[in-house]
């Protein structure tokens, strides 16, 4: 059965799931999705956003012909695996989204929403997010510009999902928070 993995923000594959690919790859058809900026997958000159990440996403299944997948995210990847299933359940046959996602913006930790208003995009630099990054990316040096993307659809207070709609979701699922989340 496909398996689709999709990494948290500034992540790739490698740096979010290396260490469960080979086990995972046993079991599955690996679709292990890089998203827009991130790894080995270019940029394109629109903001990101959970929408249009999924629709990548849907697009990209299309592409293979994969019908029906089970959907995997971390963080980031959780959002758009959410997001995916919202828009187009017929392509979702599990979904697990683990760390980060926040189903209402209101709910995320104050002292965080204030760091990213004064958030300085050189302070990742150098991290292991940044080095797995340049390890992979076709255009290293967009690194800073990547951050600002992610800082701004951070503080855009995406995603915001009505409950009726997440009550809506007719499929298998498995949400992981733990309680240090965002």
């Amino acid at each position: 059965a496909p398996l689709v993995l999709l990494h948290g923000a500034l992540g790739t594959i490698e740096s979010c799931f290396a260490g469960l690919l080979p086990a995972l790859a046993r079991h599955f058809e690996v679709v292990a999705v890089e998203l827009q900026g991130h790894g080995h997958t270019r940029d394109v000159a629109r903001p990101l956003s959970y929408e249009g990440m999924a629709a990548d996403t849907a697009a990209l299944l299309d592409a293979l012909d994969i019908e029906r997948a089970h959907c995997v995210g971390y963080s980031m990847g959780g959002a758009v695996a959410l997001q995916l299933a919202l828009d187009r359940p017929d392509l979702v046959d599990h979904l697990v989204s683990a760390g980060g996602s926040s189903f209402d913006p209101s709910g995320v930790h104050p002292e965080l929403l204030a760091s990213l208003e004064s958030f300085d995009p050189r302070e990742l630099d150098g991290t292991r997010w940044h080095e797995a990054y340049r390890q992979v990316a076709p255009d290293p040096d967009a690194w800073t510009s990547l951050v600002v993307k992610v800082n701004q659809l951070d503080r855009a207070g995406e995603p915001a999902w009505p409950k009726e709609r997440l009550a809506a979701l007719r499929l298998p699922t498995l949400l992981i928070s733990g309680d240090a989340d965002v």
